[in-house]
């Protein structure tokens, strides 16, 4: 299942947000979306986590938690 996550802090990275999923499942992939002018973080990423359950277990837990500074917000990408 695929997640959007939304509203990061510039400066999270994307292992930050590897582990913050793993803690809840496997994470296939993790992906940062950045700027290609800057380089810099766009605020908000895509994790793929193959299993359902654990995937919406992520999504239950981390919604509106606050991550540096910032209230993430998760969904199920469209």
């Amino acid at each position: 299942m695929k997640l959007l996550v939304r509203n990061l802090s510039r400066s999270t990275t994307e292992q930050e947000i590897r582990i913050l999923f793993s803690a809840h499942g496997s994470v296939s992939e993790c992906t940062l979306v950045l700027d290609q002018a800057t380089g810099l973080s766009k605020g908000f990423a895509f994790v793929e986590m193959p299993k359902e359950i654990e995937a919406k277990k992520a999504l239950a837990a981390l919604h509106e938690q606050r991550i540096a500074k910032n209230r993430i917000r998760v969904k199920i990408a469209q």
